[in-house]
């Protein structure tokens, strides 16, 4: 049966466009001996494995977030205030919509680990073709409301004046692009689910080396500002999604993708949705209490506004590697899951937790004793500079909480319980976050800091239900086996 010492070792032959395969534990060997390794969580040491998997997924994150940081750093750099305050508040909204596409497609990443960890990898190809379709519909959804509404979401961010035609264009033409943010996102997720890391690397070197250049092309040489930027980021995804695809045609793959997989199953379709949805809900409702506290601080002008963009930009890098164990821990759990192994799944959360924590208390005494050297990288203007310092220091205390609240959320988001994840996010965005900004902003004098302290305060929340769950979750394993 699935999940059985017997169905773990044994080799799986599967018939894959036209070919013979046989999966043995790490790799994927066709009848004319073509090889694609991939990670198999389900035997052997469980730190090596994990890292050898982190790594590729950390130097992604690392290189998707220096594509953000393109534009601002550049920007910074070779254009006004008004374009670094309307790219901090565009990409922010764009960074909302990203993220609701791969949360919500999580979904998939957890349904094709598990049939992986079932060693039924041929179930995979219908899994992507349904997932394709659906994500196809959800990005010309997307295209029309960010293209149509701009100027009224950068009205309800209450970006500054000076810079609010600027936003407004960097929303309309990111959304624009939005079906394409959609296809490259979705090439992560699929590749994660079935143990390969490095396929989603190799997609994100590719459009952050275009990024930059067509940044430095049509800002720093055309000084087209934020619409430069944001014409350069939807480029680059087009130019990594297509010759991502050119990629993934040569590659050995372990189920069949043709055009008869490509197709809309209903039972599919649900599950991913059943999935991905709580974590989509979950990911979209704390990016709006993101943006709330960001319209909060754009209302105390241009410099808070810029100093705490340029803040949100070192946050994308010094939280890089909790990020890079939760998307981990998902595929990690799914497969030991799917295995029938849930001793070993929790076995690497812990170890997760332990490795994370050592990378937090290196990030917290960067960002909270140099914060000035960090904001320096993006801007030029001492006044901003100052501004993002101060937040930083805040976000430093976060660094210590986070490596333990991400390692949990993917431990979750693996185990399926993607309604408890949305959960404990919302409660932490609505619960904490939001007032707590709101509270400090009216305190006198206005201190950045004090309003960043609502974002750790979110986490020690969020930890604390996590920690809830868990113990409960334990203690009726217990009595089960009792």
């Amino acid at each position: 049966m699935p999940g059985s010492r017997r169905c773990r070792v044994r080799p799986v032959i599967a018939k894959i466009t036209g070919r013979i395969f046989v999966c043995t534990k790490d790799q994927w060997k066709g009848a004319d001996g073509a090889v694609e390794k991939r990670i198999d969580f389900t035997e052997g040491p469980i730190v090596p494995a994990l890292l050898r998997f982190i790594c590729p997924v950390l130097i992604a994150l690392f290189l998707q977030a220096m594509y953000g940081a393109a534009d601002l750093m550049i920007v910074g750099r070779f254009a006004e205030a008004s374009d670094v305050s309307a790219v901090s508040t565009g990409s922010q909204i764009m960074m909302t919509v990203t993220n609701l596409v791969s949360s919500l497609a999580m979904g998939m990443t957890v349904l094709i680990g598990e049939k992986m960890g079932e060693r039924r990898p041929e179930q995979c190809g219908r899994i992507v073709g349904s997932g394709l379709l659906l994500f196809a519909l959800l990005g010309g959804i997307l295209t029309l409301l960010l293209a149509a509404f701009a100027p009224q979401l950068a009205q309800c961010m209450q970006a500054p004046q000076e810079a609010f035609a600027a936003t407004a264009a960097y929303i309309r033409i990111c959304g624009a692009g939005a079906l394409v943010i959609v296809a490259y996102n979705l090439i992560g997720s699929i590749f994660r689910g079935i143990g390969d890391s490095n396929t989603p690397l190799a997609a994100v070197i590719i459009a952050c080396v275009c990024n930059i250049a067509g940044d430095l092309l049509l800002v720093a040489v055309f000084g087209l500002g934020a619409r430069g930027a944001a014409i350069a980021t939807v480029a680059a995804q087009l130019i990594s999604v297509l010759l991502s695809l050119v990629m993934i045609k040569r590659k050995t793959l372990p189920f069949s993708l043709n055009i008869q997989t490509v197709r809309w199953e209903g039972s599919i379709v649900r599950k991913i949705l059943l999935l991905g949805t709580p974590i989509a809900l979950e990911d979209l409702l704390v990016g709006i209490s993101f943006l709330v506290v960001l319209a909060i601080v754009n209302a105390l002008g241009l410099i808070c506004s810029a100093g705490v963009g340029v803040a949100e930009k070192v946050c994308a890098f010094i939280m890089l590697v909790p990020l890079a164990f939760m998307q981990s821990m998902s595929a990690f759990v799914a497969q030991n899951r799917g295995a029938g192994r849930p001793e070993r799944a929790t076995r690497g959360l812990w170890s997760a937790i332990g490795i994370s924590t050592l990378f937090g208390v290196m990030m917290f005494y960067v960002s909270f004793f140099h914060g000035e050297i960090l904001a320096g990288i993006f801007a030029g203007d001492m006044a901003v500079i100052a501004a993002a310092a101060e937040y930083l220091k805040a976000y430093a205390i976060d660094c210590l909480l986070t490596c333990f609240l991400f390692c949990f959320i993917g431990f979750f988001n693996g185990e399926g319980a993607t309604r408890f994840v949305m959960l404990q996010g919302i409660v932490g965005a609505f619960g904490a976050r939001i007032p707590v900004a709101f509270f400090m902003s009216r305190l006198r004098p206005v201190s950045l800091f004090r309003i960043g302290l609502a974002t750790p305060c979110s986490t020690v929340l969020q930890i604390a239900l996590c920690f809830a769950f868990y113990a409960f979750g334990a203690r009726r394993t217990r009595s089960r086996g009792e």
